[in-house]
C-alpha cells in the first residue's frame, strides 16, 4: 500500500516548540494526531501510547498561531488546511473562544480497498462501521477513487466537513475523478444528499458520518432511486445499530410484531416478537474492528433476521497482512455478553482444578471426518411391513408408529427409507412444526449438514415436530398423509435433540454409538464458563463413568449450565441428578 499524508503542512502551523519535536521523531510515520489545549502540555497520540511534545504549557499565543494559518471554522468546529487531507477541530469556551485544538492526520492509503475491492464491484449499498479513528474516511476516500477512476462510474462524495477530499475549494487527488460537494452546515447535509442525486445524475454516492434520522431517511431515498450508497455510521458492531432507534432504519428498522397461536406455536417462540420491518437500505455492511481487520456481512438482512431470532451467524473475516496479501477466515459470531465473559481457565471459585478447555470448532463432524456417505440401502427401522400392504394403509402404520415412541434413541423411530429417500435426493427438505427455526438452521450450520428447512409443506421431504404439539394436530397428520411425507417427532427442541433427528434422517448415526458431541450444540451462548462446564460433564463421561463404571461428581454450577450439562449426560444414555444447596448444588452422573 502506498500512503500520502502531507505531514509537513500540518507541522508548519503548529508553534515551533512542537514541531521541532516531531520532524525527527522516531514514530512520525504512525502519528494520528496533536492535541492542544490551553494551560496544558502539547501532547502527540501515536497507535500504541501518547506523549508530551514540549515543557511549557499551551498559551493562547500557540493557539492563535494555529488558527491564523488554517482556514475557517465550519458549524462543526472543524476546519482544514488547504490542498490537505488535515482536520482541526476545535473546543470553545461558553463564550464562542477557542481554547483547545484537535489537529487528526490525514492520509490518503492507495491499496487499502483491496480487501473489499470484490463487494465494491457487485454494485451493492456498502455500509462501514468502525470506532473513531479505525480508517473509516481513509477507506471512504480510496472507495471513491477505485470506482470513479477505474470502474468508470460517475460518483459524487458529499464532503461535509471536507474531510474526504480535504479543505479548500480544489479536491485533494486521493479521490481521482470523483466529484465532492461540499455542505455549507452540518444540519443540511440530508438536503446535499437528495440535491446531489437529483442534480448531477450520479451512480455512485459517497456519504462520511450518518448520524441523523434524516440523513438515515436520505439514504433509503438515495438507494431506492437505484443509486450505489458507500457511507459510514455511528456504531462499532450491527447491534449497534439495531439497539440505536435513530438509525435502525439503515439495517431496515426494527418493530414488535404479535404472532398467532398456530405460528407462534410452529416457530416455538412467544407471540410478541422483533422483526425487520423494511428491506435495508445498505446490501452490505462492513464492521471495522481493526485497521486491518474487517468482520464482512454480505446480506445484511441474513444477519439481521438472525440475531433477532437469537442465532449466532457465522462470520467471514477478511485481514490484510504486511505483503498486502488478503487472508479470509470464519469466526462464531459473539454478543457483547460473551466478548465480556471471563476466559478460559480463570478461578470458578472452587479449588478443584479442571482439564483444559478444548473449545469445539466450526468445521462439526464433517471437519472430524465422522461423517459418512448416505447409505444407499432403504430399510424400515419401524420393523417388518407385509410387502402386499398397501401403500397408504404401510404409511400411516409407519406414522402412528413414530407418534408411539418414546425417543429418537429407540427402534420405532420413523425412517425415510420407505419414503424413496437417497443420496441423490440431497439436499434433505425438512418442515419444522412448533420448533423454533432458527435452532434447526444453527445446528444445520454448525454441523455442516446437507438439509434445507422450509416454510411450504408441499416441497418439503419430512416434517419434524416437537412429540407434545403433534398428537391433537390432526389437520397436519393429515396433511403429511395425503401427500405421502413422513413426520419425525422429537421429545424437545433443543439442538442436541434436533441434531441426533437430522443425523437419523440421514442415515448418519448408530442408535448403540452416540458419536463425540459438538458441545456448542448444547450451549445457548458461546460463553467461556459453559464450554468449560459442557467440557468437564465430557472429560468425566468418557474418562470415567463409562470406562471405569464409576459415578463422578462436577463443579457447582448455575441452574442454566446444570441444564446443559444434563443434556450432554442424556446424549451419552446415561442417567445425572442434581442434589445440594445453592449456590453449591452440582449434578452427579452415574454408570450405565
Amino acid at each position: 500500500m502506498q500512503i500520502t499524508d502531507d505531514l509537513n503542512r500540518l507541522l508548519d502551523i503548529v508553534p515551533p516548540t512542537v514541531r521541532k519535536n516531531l520532524i525527527n521523531h522516531p514514530e512520525r510515520e504512525c502519528l494520528i494526531e496533536i492535541v492542544m489545549d490551553l494551560g496544558r502540555l502539547p501532547e502527540a497520540r501515536f497507535p500504541s501510547n501518547a506523549e508530551y511534545l514540549s515543557q511549557q504549557p499551551v498559551t493562547w499565543d500557540d493557539l492563535s498561531h494555529c488558527i491564523s494559518r488554517i482556514g475557517e471554522f465550519s458549524g462543526d468546529n472543524r476546519a482544514g488546511i488547504e490542498k490537505t487531507l488535515h482536520r482541526i477541530s476545535a473546543i470553545r469556551n461558553r463564550t464562542g473562544k477557542v481554547i483547545g485544538l484537535t489537529c487528526r492526520v490525514g492520509r490518503a492509503v492507495f491499496g487499502k480497498i483491496g480487501m473489499i475491492r470484490d463487494l465494491v464491484e457487485t454494485g451493492g449499498s456498502i455500509l462501514m462501521l468502525g470506532r473513531p479513528g479505525v480508517g473509516k474516511t481513509t477507506a471512504l476516500r480510496e472507495i471513491a477513487r477505485v470506482l470513479a477512476d477505474e470502474l468508470h462510474k460517475r460518483v459524487v462524495i458529499i464532503d461535509t466537513s471536507n474531510e474526504i477530499a480535504g479543505d479548500g475549494d480544489i479536491p485533494h487527488p486521493a479521490i481521482g475523478r470523483a466529484r465532492r460537494m461540499q455542505v455549507a452546515s452540518p444540519e443540511l447535509q440530508h438536503q446535499v444528499m437528495i440535491e446531489a442525486v437529483e442534480n448531477h445524475m450520479p451512480e455512485v454516492i459517497v456519504i462520511d458520518e450518518i448520524g441523523t434520522e434524516l440523513e438515515a431517511l436520505a439514504a433509503r431515498t438515495i438507494s431506492e432511486r437505484g443509486v450505489q450508497l458507500i457511507g459510514t455510521a455511528h456504531g462499532n458492531r450491527i447491534e449497534n445499530l439495531m439497539k440505536n432507534p435513530t438509525l435502525a432504519d439503515l439495517i431496515g428498522g426494527i418493530q414488535a410484531v404479535t404472532l398467532g397461536d398456530d405460528e407462534a406455536r410452529r416457530r416455538g417462540s412467544q407471540k410478541t416478537v422483533l422483526e425487520r420491518k423494511a428491506p435495508p437500505t445498505f446490501d452490505i455492511a462492513i464492521e471495522m474492528l481493526e485497521r486491518e481487520r474487517w468482520v464482512v456481512h454480505e446480506s445484511v438482512s441474513t444477519t439481521v433476521d438472525g440475531l433477532l431470532r437469537g442465532m449466532q451467524p457465522t462470520l467471514q473475516v477478511r485481514q490484510m497482512n504486511d505483503r498486502g496479501e488478503v487472508t479470509v477466515t470464519q469466526e462464531r459470531y459473539s454478543t457483547p455478553a460473551a466478548r465480556n465473559a471471563v476466559p478460559a481457565g480463570s478461578s470458578t471459585g472452587s479449588s478443584r482444578p479442571l482439564p483444559p478447555l478444548s473449545a469445539p470448532g466450526l468445521g462439526g463432524l464433517r471437519a472430524s471426518g465422522k461423517m459418512m456417505p448416505l447409505p444407499t440401502s432403504t430399510t424400515v427401522r419401524s420393523g417388518s411391513v407385509p410387502e402386499k400392504q398397501p401403500a397408504t394403509q404401510e404409511f400411516e402404520q409407519l406414522l402412528n408408529a413414530s407418534f408411539d415412541s418414546q425417543g429418537l434413541g429407540d427402534d420405532n423411530a420413523l425412517d425415510l427409507g420407505d419414503n424413496g429417500f437417497n443420496e441423490d435426493d440431497l439436499p434433505l427438505h425438512i418442515y419444522p412444526y412448533a420448533i423454533a427455526r432458527y435452532q434447526i438452521e444453527q445446528v444445520i450450520r454448525t454441523l455442516m449438514l446437507p438439509v434445507v428447512v422450509t416454510k411450504d409443506i408441499d416441497g418439503a421431504d419430512a416434517v419434524l415436530a416437537l412429540r407434545s404439539h403433534i398428537r391433537n394436530q390432526s389437520k397436519l397428520r393429515q396433511m403429511a398423509k395425503n401427500r405421502h411425507i413422513p413426520i419425525h417427532t422429537v421429545k424437545s427442541g433443543s439442538p442436541p435433540q434436533i441434531a441426533k433427528a437430522l443425523h437419523r434422517l440421514l442415515h448418519r448415526s448408530d442408535p448403540s454409538t452416540p458419536e463425540v458431541p459438538d458441545l456448542s450444540l448444547f450451549a445457548s451462548g458461546n460463553s467461556s464458563d459453559e464450554l468449560e462446564a459442557l467440557e468437564e460433564a465430557r472429560l468425566a463421561v468418557e474418562e470415567i463413568v463409562i470406562p471405569k463404571g464409576q459415578p463422578v461428581e462436577l463443579l457447582p454450577r448455575s441452574p442454566k449450565v446444570r441444564k446443559m450439562q444434563h443434556e450432554l449426560v442424556e446424549h451419552y444414555r446415561l442417567k445425572s441428578n442434581s442434589f445440594g444447596e445453592e449456590p453449591n448444588r452440582r449434578i452427579r452422573i452415574y454408570p450405565a
